[in-house]
């Protein structure tokens, strides 16, 4: 088995993440069930599949694959959030470490996902070749990331914690980045990927009222971060104010948001 060592970013992101683990998986995870199910559904996921889950978070993505007779791997930066992945699906193999270093042999899994996941990477090319390292030759890989933020419900929510951030450190990725699709199959074929499409996928996240609203917005790695640079009751007013515009008539909230997917292979 080979294993590259990298810098990565492993202990910030699984320090922000781990902060709010139970919220997360509790009230926020399952708001992207449609887009596993879909990309499932493109990969032809079923029985007999090996699949690795790469910022695996609780596991809800991992959990639907076992349901469908997957063999389950995964990964995450947070210990927090494998510990829940392990009681959520006890069977799948999961590992709490850096994404630029993937802890599994060669060629190994028929599918590779990362929803939400590579684009944290501190070296996402790095990440991706990853990906491609540990998929089998005729595997496929597929990265998820924001769909563009002109038109879209979340990105108000997204935007709302930018004021109470630091700015991004030199040569980071803007959280939209990746979501030209351009820019989306560049990045795939500087990891040694063919891209084989890029398709959007869009899911609406329901909460019954404002309170779990915002706790759920505020389980993120990013909002626990602007948490830590301003205040809790700053993030929830920024919070508050942006989802006033998607309240509807039974006093819950309706959000929609849309992911961009790439679907590839290895080269």
């Amino acid at each position: 088995m080979t294993v590259r060592q990298s810098p990565g970013s492993a202990a910030v992101h699984g320090r922000l993440w781990g902060v709010r683990a139970r919220d997360w998986a509790d009230l926020q995870e399952h708001q992207k069930a449609h887009e596993y199910q879909t990309v499932f559904d493109q990969v032809e996921l079923g029985a007999a599949t090996e699949y690795c889950d790469v910022g695996c978070a609780s596991g809800v993505a991992a959990f639907m694959a076992a349901q469908r007779g997957a063999r389950v791997s995964g990964l995450d930066a947070a210990d927090a959030l494998i510990e829940i992945a392990r009681a959520r699906v006890p069977s799948a193999n999961f590992h709490v470490g850096e994404m630029e270093a993937l802890p599994f042999g060669d060629c190994t899994f028929d599918v590779v996902t990362g929803f939400h996941a590579f684009n944290y990477a501190a070296r996402p090319v790095v990440a991706l070749a990853e990906a491609r390292r540990v998929a089998k030759r005729d595997g496929r890989i597929v990265m998820t990331t924001w769909g563009p933020p002109e038109g879209m419900d979340v990105a108000a929510l997204i935007d709302a914690l930018t004021p109470l951030l630091p700015p991004r450190p030199p040569g980071s990725l803007g959280i939209y980045a990746l979501s030209d699709e351009g820019a989306l199959r560049a990045l795939a074929e500087s990891a040694g990927l063919e891209p084989l499409s890029v398709d959007y996928v869009a899911c609406t996240w329901l909460y019954p009222n404002r309170a779990t609203a915002l706790r759920a917005f505020a389980s993120s790695g990013r909002a626990v971060r602007a948490i830590e640079c301003s205040s809790e009751s700053a993030v929830d007013r920024a919070h508050a104010d942006a989802l006033a515009t998607f309240r509807v008539g039974d006093g819950g909230y309706r959000v929609e948001a849309t992911s961009i997917c790439l679907l590839a292979r290895p080269r």
